[in-house]
Order: structure tokens, then sequence, then C-alpha cells
């Protein structure tokens, strides 16, 4: 299993709903996670996207040279940025990173913000823009130059300047629950990921992708986002799970699903709909609680339990074919040391290593913005 964890660039606290006990999310505060993180052996960290979050980019690189091996999922969002100007960006990142730089391919979410961004696709119409984005991304990250006149995305001779060291797109990731969603993942995407329904809900998303990727000639990996409530018994850990919605009144949960009823996302709907139909008992399988979805939106659930009962669950899903897990708790930065004391024992957690430095060589400054210096 290679273990993510999540910077909570949109607020951290210790409950749900209230400023009690909420931390400052700040640059040091970030660092802080990243540098725990970096340590205790997670493979990497989802650095979330929106209009909620900082800005991932951004906090990304701020966080570059306070890690040694520790990964970033990024996000992109295809139809919201110029696909030569990303391709510029994670470049350089992979580039400055020695190849610590992940892709997180986002399509859907919230209408009403992405028309505040400028985006005025539909869901379908998205999925197209992405097949498009995705197909010239890969071609800029091999060193090609790139004419591509699709329905969404045209460039005429685009081309990167500084490809990536091994000429190839750092590993893509996405999360959808679509049919138009799944058929992107089984052309283009490395890993694919999911939100933690239960075990047969989740056995089926898998199934669909790996049947359409193979259909393609390509294998695809499977993750999983989740979040952790492990005490050192069962009964703290829900107790836990309970002090953590204390505060979270019933107008919360009113306004929170209000909201979450205008994306257009099938995972957030999948997800929203779990909460609407376990309200009375909100532990839709063995030790996966739906209570966090009841004002979050995204990953809503939570595997609770101790460290065995969640070990145990985590290990079916790995059953079913995901290999890489993102978690995340409550607030993160103590969480991921209890999460790293608690679970990695019991499991078999594969540890990053150190990126090796890439060979660098002196080169001189382009001629005319668009020539090499000849070699002497």
């Amino acid at each position: 299993m290679e273990i993510f964890w999540y910077l909570p660039t949109m607020g951290d606290g210790r409950y749900l709903g209230t400023t009690r006990g909420a931390k400052t999310t700040d640059l040091h505060y970030f660092r802080q996670i990243a540098q725990a993180v970096d340590r205790l052996g997670y493979t990497g960290m989802l650095v979330p996207t929106g209009h909620a979050c900082e800005d991932g980019w951004v906090v990304a690189s701020a966080l570059m040279e306070a890690t040694e091996t520790l990964k970033f999922l990024v996000a992109v969002r295809p139809g919201g940025i110029s696909v030569s100007i990303a391709a510029r960006m994670a470049a350089s990142f992979d580039r400055l990173s020695s190849g610590r730089l992940l892709i997180n391919v986002v399509t859907g979410g919230d209408p009403f913000e992405m028309r505040g961004d400028g985006i005025f696709l539909s869901h379908s119409e998205r999925y197209e823009a992405t097949n498009e984005f995705l197909t010239v991304w890969k071609r800029l990250m091999a060193g090609e130059s790139v004419t591509y006149q699709g329905k969404h995305i045209q460039v005429e001779n685009a081309k990167l300047q500084y490809v990536p060291f091994n000429r190839q797109s750092p590993p893509l990731f996405i999360g959808a629950s679509s049919e138009a969603g799944h058929q992107v993942a089984a052309e283009h995407i490395d890993t694919y990921l999911t939100w933690a329904e239960t075990p047969a809900m989740v056995a089926g998303k898998i199934a669909d992708v790996r049947s359409r990727a193979e259909a393609m000639g390509r294998e695809i990996k499977i993750g999983l986002r989740v979040q952790i409530i492990v005490r050192e018994t069962t009964e703290e850990a829900w107790s836990a799970a309970k002090q953590l919605v204390q505060y979270v009144t019933e107008e919360d949960i009113q306004a929170a699903q209000s909201l979450l009823d205008r994306f257009d996302s099938v995972g957030q709907r999948r997800m929203t709909q779990l909460v609407r139909d376990h309200q009375e008992q909100l532990e839709i399988s063995p030790n996966l609680w739906a209570g966090i979805g009841q004002v979050r939106g995204g990953v809503g659930t939570a595997l609770v339990g101790n460290p065995e009962e969640v070990a145990t669950r985590l290990r079916e899903y790995a059953d079913l074919g995901v290999d890489t897990f993102i978690l995340s708790g409550y607030p993160h930065l103590e969480e991921a040391y209890r999460i790293s004391e608690l679970l990695f024992p019991l499991l078999p957690v594969t540890y990053p290593q150190r990126p090796e430095a890439p060979p660098w060589e002196p080169m001189g400054e382009l001629i005319a913005e668009n020539r090499k210096p000849k070699k002497v």
C-alpha cells in the first residue's frame, strides 16, 4: 500500500461547523504538516483545489523545498487553463522537485464555482475537453511540437522548452464516477480515484474502469480517498466521531445539503445520497461512517474503529484492487502522527525513497527566447 495524506488548505480544526478548536491554516502550519508527513513515511500529499482553498500550485511550490521525499498531488482543471501553460507549470515543478509531482485531473464539481472561473461547459462537454486536453498534454510532455484543432482545445505549434527529464507526463490521477469519467480514465489516467463508498459500490466502479482500460490495452492503478478516525479502542473511536460533529446543527446540515445538491458531479451526488439514505444510522457498512458528509463536500465517509478494525477494512479495499490510499483526519497534523503510529505497523506500507537528482547541465540563455545556444 502507498499511503498519502491530505493538506487542509480550506481550513482545519478539532470539530466541524464551529471555530472552536480551529487551526490557523497559514504557511507555517502547512509546513508543519508537510514535514511531519514527509518524515512519517507517507508517499505523498493531496493538495486540494477550488475557490474554498488556497491555490494548490502556490502552496505546493512553497512546500517543495521544505520536504525531501514527499510527492505532491496537485490539481489541473481542463477547460479552466491553457493546456500549454498548465504543462509548463507542471514540467517546471517536476524538474525542480526531482520528479515529485503528481497531477490530479479535476473535471467535475460545482457549476456555480466553475462559471465564476469562466467555465461554462456542461458535464459531458467538460469530459470532452478533458480528453482533448490530455491528448495534447501528453504530446507536449514528450517534447513534441503540437498543432491541434479540437472542439474545445486549439493550439498551434505549442511546445515546451523544458520538458520533464524522463520526457513523459507526471503520473495522472482522476476521481470520476460517471460513464464519461470512467472512459477518460481508461484512455489516459494512471491512477483512478474513488471516494470510500461501501465495498460493493467501490468494486463495481473498479470493475468498470479496469474493463474499459483493458479494452484499450492499458492497465490502471486504483486509489481510495477516505477519512480515518482511529483510536486504541472501538469505544474511543466512536466517541471521537461523535465529538467531531457535536457542534453541527440541523440548520448546518440542511444548508450544506442544499449547497451540495447544485453539484453536477456524479461522485458528489452518490456521496450525498449515501448520507440521506442512512440518516438514522450513519454507519453505512461495518466501520464506515457517513457523518462527515452531512456538512462536507467531497469525501464524507470515515473508517472508524480500533487499529485492527480499521486496518482490516483498508485491507478489504486492497483486496478489491486498491493500492493507493489517500487518508485524512481532524485535525490533520495530530492525526497524521496518530495514524502512522497506530495503523502503519498493521499494513504493508510501501515507504518512499529519496528521488534521484536529475542530470542538470549548464545551458546559457535562449537566443530570441526560442533557440538554444550553440555548444562550444
